[in-house]
């Protein structure tokens, strides 16, 4: 059985002294983890996240990474330069890097295959609009989304994780309720099935306003494996809390 994930994503926020303080509250607040852990931090803070989570069992990871391998691609940052930071995880497709960057399904996809090129985890992230859910697209949004991912990635699908990030809850404080997001779960989880491989072992997070308050509820679900955490990683004793309710 595969272990729960809980992933923090520091968003554009830290600073050195601020990285430190966190991270060792974490590390000093995990006696044992008996559930994945990692936090995707901003790029000039993987040389101090590396360091500072070495030879803990927590993992780090990036929030973006190009689609290009090398080249002249003015501040990108390439799979093979977060490799060398020992990135084990790499978010692809966040809704704001679509909203605020028009990245399309064409280019995440790209981007989650050369994560896997590097023996870096995507994770791949799907959700619809508060209009798109309002509309009724809610399914035709997430598996289409998914389906870009998977129709470049086919034989790799397995190694994927996939975040479920309805747009209208990041953020926000609204939470989809736990029926909700297991439904969508549920759907996507039958759609990696549809593909190939055992969708059972691959791990789909929630990601739209986890918090310390809803995680158990929403970490009940059949479907939910983990969480894609926004704000409440940036505070030690929420995150840890979160983590708490996922073992």
């Amino acid at each position: 059985m595969k272990k729960r994930l809980i992933v923090g994503n520091w968003k554009m926020n830290g600073s050195l002294a601020a990285n430190r303080a966190l991270l060792e509250a974490l590390r000093s607040g995990l006696d044992s983890l008996r559930c994945a852990v990692a936090v995707c931090v901003p790029a000039p803070y993987l040389a101090q996240t590396s360091q500072l989570l070495s030879g803990s069992d927590m993992a780090w990871g990036a929030q973006d990474v190009s689609a290009h391998e090398a080249g002249a691609y003015t501040g990108e940052v390439s799979a093979a330069m977060l490799k060398e930071f020992g990135v084990r995880y790499c978010i692809v497709g966040h809704s704001e890097r679509r909203q605020y960057h028009s990245e399309a399904d064409g280019l995440v996809a790209a981007k989650a295959q050369r994560a896997l090129e590097l023996g870096i985890t995507p994770i791949v992230c799907v959700g619809e609009t508060l209009a798109e859910r309002d509309a009724g697209r809610t399914e035709a949004t997430v598996t289409r989304q998914l389906a870009a991912v998977i129709e470049e990635n086919a034989p790799r699908t397995a190694d994927i994780v996939v975040a479920y990030e309805p747009v209208w809850a990041i953020g926000t404080g609204q939470t989809a309720t736990p029926q909700q997001a297991q439904h969508v779960h549920a759907l996507l989880r039958a759609q990696l099935g549809a593909a190939g491989g055992d969708a059972a072992q691959i791990a789909i997070l929630y990601g739209g306003s986890m918090n310390a308050g809803n995680a158990a509820e929403l970490l009940a679900q059949p479907d939910i494996d983990g969480g894609l955490i926004g704000g409440a990683s940036l505070r030690a004793p929420d995150f840890l809390k979160i983590i708490a309710a996922a073992l």
